[in-house]
């Protein structure tokens, strides 16, 4: 089964490389923003948690984010592999979803971090602010907050996959196909 997290700061490309990848390699998508929406609107006990949380402005907690990748996991459980979007965000993320990976009989195969300088990202995401509609990619003070919250948090994450020898990183600058071709070679090094 391959298993990546692809990483990296709002703006390096996430979204635009994994489509690419799930179509490549026939991967399921687990996106953790999206994941909270199906339970919620589906009604599920987890769904109906994490909606009161949200409702009370509270942050869903992480048994419940891994609550519901568990159920995605299960569910397919025979599928080539997953690629998760938004998760992990934080080492004890990542220490609880190697657990339930290790108890479906699998693990994370690499994590691919789309790397791209703060200017960039910048010049990225008020770019997308004027398309996208979304009021978190029009205000520059707001980005660049989002950017600093990401170097201060989530990217020691990327030491802990260093640690297991699974990290590895890919210039996010460049055309997108030829990124993509980076983001493959290695995964399929890994694959032999």
């Amino acid at each position: 089964m391959l298993n990546i997290v692809l990483f990296g700061p709002p703006g390096a490309g996430k979204g635009t490389q994994s489509q690419k990848l799930i179509e490549k390699y026939n991967l399921i998508h687990l996106s953790t923003g999206d994941l909270l929406r199906s339970e919620i609107a589906a009604g599920s006990e987890l769904g109906l948690k994490a909606k009161s949380l949200m409702d009370n402005g509270i942050l869903v907690p992480d048994e419940v984010v891994i609550g519901m990748i568990a159920n995605k996991v299960k569910e397919h459980s025979t599928a080539s592999g997953f690629i998760f979007d938004g998760f992990p965000r934080t080492v004890p993320q990542a220490q609880s979803l190697d657990k339930l990976l290790q108890e479906n009989e699998t693990e994370i195969t690499a994590m691919l971090a789309l790397q791209v300088d703060d200017e960039e990202l910048t010049n990225r995401l008020l770019l997308r602010g004027q398309t996208s509609g979304r009021p978190d990619d029009q205000n520059e003070e707001l980005i660049r907050k989002r950017v600093q919250e990401y170097n201060t948090k989530t990217a020691p994450v990327a030491d802990y996959y260093t640690g297991q020898g699974k990290f590895f990183a890919v210039d996010g600058i460049g055309e997108i196909d030829e990124i993509f071709g980076q983001l493959c070679q290695h995964i399929d090094s890994l694959k032999q």
